[in-house]
């Protein structure tokens, strides 16, 4: 149901990462945020560890997303979105006059890139990496949102010294309290968003 669902607005991405991938349907990348029984990491993706915009090292990112809640927690397991376009609007016009024409390197997380060889690894490091721009213009409203998250690893044209004050300062600052919308799973949520927003 939930890729009948999707296919109204596009057709799915196939999850290409082999660790989240469900065997059954492609389509759909496995989220798991509880810990093994020994307390060692799930091996499924760990899922809103970190603040992203999803398929972010992709050239074509993801347009919408779509977060079915299958097991739930009775407590935690909270889902957070940070609204870019708030985030964009409220910097000062000289940081957005910063900003303006600089790119962000977007970097896959090691830990999800195909390790089965060495060739592989360093393809799957190839084609997770990709420069965006830092502030994007949505496709249909022309609104300007924040483009930046936790695998933003460097400005392209700068130095990692130069680049990750940068990259904390506006990672921080779209992270404001005002910014957040917290949604409690519950069993059975159907949370969609359009990923170029958030």
């Amino acid at each position: 149901q939930q890729i009948a669902f999707a296919r109204r607005f596009g057709e799915p991405d196939d999850n290409k990462t082999r660790r989240t991938r469900n065997p059954h349907f492609p389509e759909i990348s496995t989220v798991i945020n509880k810990p093994k029984l020994d307390g060692s990491p799930a091996d499924a993706h760990w899922g809103g560890s970190d603040w992203h915009s999803d398929a972010s090292f992709k050239l074509a990112p993801t347009g919408i997303t779509l977060l079915h809640g299958v097991a739930v927690p009775p407590v935690g397991g909270d889902t957070q979105f940070a609204n870019m376009y708030l985030a964009y609007e409220t910097l000062s016009d000289g940081m957005k006059k910063l900003i303006s024409g600089l790119e962000g390197v977007h970097v896959q997380k090691e830990k999800l890139l195909d390790h089965s060889t060495p060739e592989r690894l360093e393809e799957s490091r190839r084609s997770m990496t990709i420069a965006h721009p830092l502030v994007r213009v949505h496709p249909e409203t022309g609104r300007k949102s924040l483009y930046v998250g936790e695998k933003v690893q460097l400005i392209a044209g700068m130095t990692p010294e130069e680049s990750r004050p940068l990259i904390d300062f506006l990672c921080t600052h779209a992270r404001r309290p005002q910014f957040i919308y917290r949604h409690q799973m519950k069993q059975e949520d159907l949370l969609m968003w359009n990923n170029p927003c958030f």
